[in-house]
């Protein structure tokens, strides 16, 4: 039996994430910048739509077509470079140390500060990224922080409980003190725990800018050192700075899970599952 090809249509931001380029929101930026075209002509209008069977869409001449597979990564971000594809300013960043080369599209998930070191998740599955940032699927990302003076358990609970920010009170979080023997610790005190110091685990599954260190701050501990070592069922695995890898088979189940059932697994639950098992 003849089967007939179904043509359907999308919104050009959205083919242009699930194609790998960018985010939806940049890929709204690269529209309204006049970077992206389709059938050779040059388009703006955020509610423009394509058909991926027909159309032809191209992003600085390059023409860009739905992935049928994505890449999926996990990197060892060093301190002393920003969380960018690119840097007019010619800073080091983040694209330097990731295999953009082999894949094309590739984009970090979500942000670490300049200083910030830690696990940063790569794909060319922009429709996934934004799904992973989405408050909705209350993804946890565990941080490590080395700060100065010593959490009383009651500046512990106020973490716990959620702290007012200038932009609102934060979702409760995970708090605890870590000792400094802890390997977790490790990370931000590589040369030893300083005088009048301690080191601070923190898991949120928010996401607001400087995040960490305001809710730190706001209990009264700047952040000296800041370590991220888990977003949702993702670790670092034994990987140097500057290091990545890709995402094993399970993982890359968990993080498509995501998106199927909007629930986001974490790296502490799946160990409990491991031990058990």
């Amino acid at each position: 039996m003849y089967k007939q090809e179904i043509s359907y249509t999308m919104r050009l931001q959205k083919f242009l994430a699930r194609a790998g380029v960018a985010s939806r929101r940049g890929s709204e930026n690269l529209m309204t910048a006049g970077r992206v075209a389709v059938n050779g002509v040059v388009v703006t209008g955020l509610g423009t739509k394509v058909d991926p069977a027909v159309d032809v869409v191209t992003v600085d001449g390059v023409v860009h077509t739905l992935a049928e597979d994505h890449t999926y990564l996990v990197l060892y971000k060093p301190g002393g470079y920003i969380t960018t594809m690119s840097d007019p300013q010619g800073r080091p960043c983040v694209a330097s140390l990731v295999p953009t080369d082999r894949y094309p599209g590739l984009f970090p998930v979500g942000r670490l500060d300049g200083d910030t070191t830690g696990l940063l998740f790569f794909t060319t599955n922009g429709e996934l990224g934004n799904q992973m940032l989405h408050p909705s699927h209350h993804v946890w990302k565990r941080y490590v922080a080395l700060v100065k003076g010593m959490p009383t358990p009651n500046q512990l609970r106020r973490l716990r409980e959620g702290v007012p920010l200038d932009d609102g009170v934060s979702a409760p979080a995970e708090a605890e003190s870590l000792a400094a023997d802890d390997p977790r610790a490790t990370p931000v005190i590589p040369e030893g725990l300083p005088y009048g110091h301690s080191v601070v685990s923190l898991r949120i599954h928010e996401g607001r800018k400087h995040q960490v260190k305001r809710m730190l701050k706001q209990v009264g501990h700047e952040v000296v050192r800041l370590h991220r070592d888990q977003f949702g069922p993702l670790e670092l695995a034994g990987l140097l700075p500057g290091e990545w890898r890709p995402l094993n088979e399970r993982e890359r189940q968990e993080i498509l899970g995501i998106a199927r059932s909007g629930k986001a697994p974490d790296a502490r639950a799946r160990a409990k599952e491991d031990h058990l098992g």
